[in-house]
C-alpha cells in the first residue's frame, strides 16, 4: 500500500475526489482508474452519507444518488479493494464521524487497511476529539488527515503540529462547490502550516478550472478537486469514466 507521501514525491500532487457508487459501483471503479491513468496522484474516496455538512449541493446529490442505488459502507470497502488492486496511487475515504461511529472505529478501520486504504478524512471530527479515532488508527497504520479552515486562526499551528499525511487547507469558508473567485489569503496560512510542520499541505475546496489549480499549487504542495469532478459525473452518468480522464489530464498538466 503506497503511504500518502508519496502522492507527492513528483512535484506537485493533484488529489481527486469522487462519491463511491456515483452513478454506481462498477462505473466507480472505471472512473477511479480512469482518473489514475491520467496523472492523479491520490484518490479520495467519498462513503456517501444521509446528512454529509461539509458539501455542497453537487457532492450532496452525488451522496443521494448512490445512497438511493443501494450503496453501503461494505460495498464502498469492496470497491476500495478493487481499485486498490487495479492502481498504484493513495486512497483515502472521506467520510462523517457518524459513519465510523456507527461501524465501529476498530471494525472499520480494519476493513479499510484491507481494502487498501492509506487515509481518512472526518470534517466533522473536531480536532479537540481527535486523540480518541487517532489511536484506533495508529493500530492500522492509517492517517487521520486534519482540515484547516480560514477560521482556524491561532490554533492552525496547533493543528498542523499533529497533523498526518498531509494538512487538508479548507480554501474558502462554507461548503464545498466550484467558486470563481477565491479571496482568503491562503499563502499567509500556508506559512503558518509549514512553520508548524514538514508534511505536505494541499488546497480543497472550490479549485475548478487549470487556472486555479495553477495558481494554488503554486502556493502549495497540491490540489483537491471533488465538486467539478463529481459535476462531470453527474453530466454524464455512465459515460463519465473517459470525460473525467480527460478534465483530470489537463488539470495535471495545469500543475506539472
Amino acid at each position: 500500500m503506497n503511504k500518502i507521501s508519496d502522492a507527492f514525491k513528483n512535484g506537485k500532487a493533484f488529489i481527486g475526489f469522487v462519491t463511491a457508487g456515483d452513478p454506481d459501483l462498477e462505473t466507480s471503479r472505471e472512473i477511479m482508474v480512469k482518473m489514475a491513468q491520467a496523472g492523479c496522484d491520490l484518490i479520495e474516496i467519498g462513503i456517501p452519507f444521509s446528512d454529509p455538512i461539509a458539501e455542497g449541493p453537487i457532492i450532496q446529490e452525488a451522496n443521494l444518488r448512490s445512497l438511493s442505488g443501494g450503496t453501503t459502507t461494505d460495498k464502498v470497502f469492496s470497491l476500495a479493494s478493487e481499485v486498490s488492486a487495479e492502481v498504484d496511487i493513495s486512497l483515502v475515504f472521506m467520510t462523517y464521524l457518524n459513519v465510523l461511529f456507527k461501524y465501529g472505529y476498530d471494525k472499520f478501520l480494519d476493513n479499510a487497511k484491507k481494502s487498501g486504504i492509506s487515509g481518512v478524512i472526518v470534517p466533522d471530527l473536531p480536532f479537540e476529539e481527535k486523540a480518541e479515532l487517532q489511536s484506533v488508527a495508529q493500530k492500522y497504520d492509517i492517517d487521520v488527515i486534519s482540515l484547516i479552515a480560514p477560521t482556524s486562526e491561532q490554533r492552525i499551528q496547533m493543528i498542523a503540529k499533529e497533523a498526518q499525511g498531509f494538512v487538508y487547507e479548507v480554501s474558502s469558508l462554507g461548503v464545498t462547490g466550484v467558486r470563481s473567485e477565491i479571496k482568503t489569503d491562503l499563502e499567509s496560512i500556508t506559512r503558518a502550516v509549514k512553520s508548524a510542520t514538514d508534511i505536505p499541505v494541499a488546497i480543497g475546496f472550490g479549485i475548478s478550472t487549470p487556472e486555479q489549480a495553477k495558481k494554488y499549487s503554486a502556493i502549495a504542495d497540491g490540489v483537491i478537486v471533488g465538486s467539478a469532478i463529481v459535476k462531470i459525473i453527474a453530466q454524464y452518468g455512465k459515460n463519465a469514466p473517459e470525460e473525467v480522464y480527460k478534465y483530470v489530464s489537463l488539470m495535471k498538466k495545469a500543475i506539472r
